[in-house]
């Protein structure tokens, strides 16, 4: 499943409930009108990335004929906020912006969860790629072998393998040809564990 926009979100809600309510979808007029979208061409297009991103189905030849796709876990989507970038490489500021992304249910943390998107090639070898996003538990500590944001010095935010071993903290990536990076305890900050990763294609 692939994340969708905030209105993409806004309109799946819309059909699950409309369906609820009378037992089939609402036609390209009503959808239009419920999000004050004059032209047709436009609540079609949206309707086209639910599809592509697999929500729902359509019947190409009858009007109406919008099925929702169970996601795989059955669960919905929840929003959850896009806090900005975070580095898998060389540490980067933290940059905070004000958007949000939808999440499928069972990616969602425990505790208070948000979305980072990566910068970097890092952690490569664990499946997370420049451009991903990840899904953070906010938490303050980790274990050994989670994967962590981690603010070094109070600026620059990074993510990595935690391993504390002789007395201080090793930030482990997970690509061959990069260093891990060690620190005295003082020196670092765990902000979150990652409990999930999403790609956009």
């Amino acid at each position: 499943m692939l994340p969708l926009t905030k209105r993409q979100r806004e309109i799946l809600d819309y059909l699950n409930e409309f369906i609820e309510q009378h037992g089939y979808a609402p036609s390209l007029e009503e959808i239009g009108r419920r999000f004050s979208l004059s032209s047709l061409a436009t609540v079609h297009k949206h309707l086209t990335n639910l599809q592509e991103k697999g929500f729902i189905r359509r019947a190409w030849n009858r009007s109406r004929s919008v099925e929702l796709v169970q996601t795989r876990a059955g669960g919905r989507a929840v929003e959850l906020p896009l806090l900005g970038y975070v580095a898998a490489g060389a540490p980067i500021e933290a940059i905070a912006t004000a958007e949000s992304i939808a999440v499928p249910e069972d990616l969602v943390g425990k505790r208070d969860t948000y979305v980072l998107r990566v910068r970097g090639e890092s952690m490569i070898d664990e499946q997370i790629r420049d451009g991903d996003f990840v899904i953070v538990e906010d938490r303050k500590t980790a274990e050994n072998g989670e994967m962590v944001i981690a603010l070094l010095g109070n600026s620059d935010v990074t993510l990595k393998k935690f391993y504390r071993e002789n007395g201080q903290v090793r930030l482990q990536p997970a690509n061959p040809t990069m260093r891990p990076i060690l620190v005295a305890p003082d020196q670092i900050q765990v902000q979150g564990v990652v409990v999930g990763v999403m790609r956009k294609y």
